[in-house]
C-alpha cells in the first residue's frame, strides 16, 4: 500500500497526487495541516512539510520526502507511462521547466495569491492584503505571458508530449485557479492546453477538493469553461 500526506491547496502535494494517478498506482489519501507541526508528519519529514510518501507496496517500507523526489522515485519503481521525454535534452528541458514552476512561479505568484487569499484565512494570520494580491496578479500574467509563448510551438510545455512539466505547471495554476484569479481569456493557448490537463481522467481529483470556508471559482470544476 502507498500512503500520500498531503494538503488538498498544496501544489507540490497535486503534481504527485496527479502522477500516482497517470500511473494507476493504487494509493490513500493522508490529509495533512502542515502549520500545526503534527508530530506524526515530523517523524516522516523533520521539515513537517507535504506532500511525503509512505510506500509498503513491494515489501520493506519506503518513506519518500518533497516531490522532486517522489516524482523520479515514482519513474524509476513505475515507468510506465513515462512521464520525461525521451531524450537527455528533452529530459533537461522538462526539468527545467518542473524547477521553474516550484521555485519561481511559487515564489512570484503563490508566495503572494496562495498565501494573502487562502494561507493567511486558514492559519488564522490576519487580513490578505491588498498590495500583495495587485503584485501577484501581475506576476502571474508575465508567467501566463511565457507560457503562452512556449505553447505556441509546442503542444506541451517542454515539447510535443505530455510530462511532468505539464503536470508541475497545472498543479500550480490549478491552486490559483481555485481562487479565479486566472485571467483565461487573455491567454488563449494556455486556456487550450489547461483544458486539455483538466480533461484528463488522473488530473479530475484535484477538482473535487473544497476547502472549509473557501468555495472554488465558479468554472473550477468545468471541463469547458
Amino acid at each position: 500500500m502507498r500512503v500520500l500526506h498531503f494538503w488538498p491547496l498544496d501544489p507540490f502535494s497535486r503534481q504527485v497526487r496527479v502522477a500516482l494517478d497517470e500511473k494507476s498506482l493504487k494509493h490513500q489519501l493522508q490529509l495533512e495541516t502542515p502549520w500545526e507541526h503534527a508530530d506524526h508528519l515530523q517523524s516522516l519529514n523533520p521539515a513537517g512539510t507535504t506532500p511525503v510518501l509512505v510506500d509498503e507496496s513491494g515489501g520493506g517500507r519506503r518513506v519518500i520526502i518533497e516531490t522532486r523526489a517522489i516524482l523520479e522515485y515514482l519513474e524509476e519503481t513505475s515507468p510506465s507511462p513515462c512521464l520525461l521525454p525521451g531524450g537527455p535534452a528533452d529530459r533537461a528541458e522538462a526539468r527545467r521547466l518542473m524547477d521553474w514552476f516550484d521555485r519561481k512561479f511559487d515564489g512570484e505568484v503563490n508566495a503572494y495569491l496562495l498565501h494573502e487569499k487562502l494561507e493567511k484565512r486558514v492559519q488564522g494570520l490576519g487580513s490578505p492584503d491588498p498590495a500583495a494580491i495587485r503584485q501577484g496578479r501581475e506576476h502571474l500574467r508575465w508567467h501566463l505571458d511565457h507560457m503562452a509563448w512556449l505553447l505556441e510551438s509546442r503542444d506541451g510545455l517542454a515539447g510535443p508530449r505530455y510530462t511532468l512539466a505539464d503536470i508541475a505547471a497545472a498543479a500550480h495554476l490549478s491552486c490559483v485557479d481555485y481562487l479565479g484569479d486566472v485571467p483565461w481569456d487573455e491567454f488563449e493557448p494556455v486556456k487550450q492546453w489547461y483544458l486539455r490537463v483538466k480533461c484528463r481522467p488522473a488530473f479530475r481529483g484535484l477538482l473535487t477538493d473544497k476547502l472549509p470556508g473557501t468555495q472554488p471559482s465558479e468554472h473550477y470544476a468545468d471541463l469547458d469553461f
